[in-house]
């Protein structure tokens, strides 16, 4: 009979504690949104990020992403005012267009 033997069980490594990080007070700030951009998320004052999680709800519920290059969105009608008239924005220029229309 073949007797197995066991691999030697290594000391289990420290695990470093992670600092919790604290939200930049900045981006929890509520902003009231233009005319424009209401639209889209609704009238009321909210966070960057609330809106940003909004307009990203929107475009996955109308299939606003481009098929090809994903990082790209087209613009409906609605988008459209938003991302100054321009058919299609990359994800990145969102926000930075986003925040016109925030204040």
């Amino acid at each position: 009979m073949a007797t197995k033997k066991k691999a030697a069980k290594k000391p289990a490594a420290k695990k470093k504690v992670a600092a919790k990080r604290k939200p930049n007070a900045a981006f929890m700030k509520p902003m009231t949104p233009s005319a424009a951009l209401a639209a889209v998320i609704g009238a009321g004052p909210m966070p960057r990020t609330e809106v940003t999680k909004k307009i990203w709800a929107y475009i996955k519920k109308n299939g606003l992403q481009d098929k090809k290059n994903r990082r790209n969105i087209n613009a409906d009608e609605k988008l459209k005012p938003i991302f100054g008239s321009k058919a299609q924005v990359s994800m990145f220029d969102m926000t930075k267009l986003v925040s016109k229309h925030l204040k």
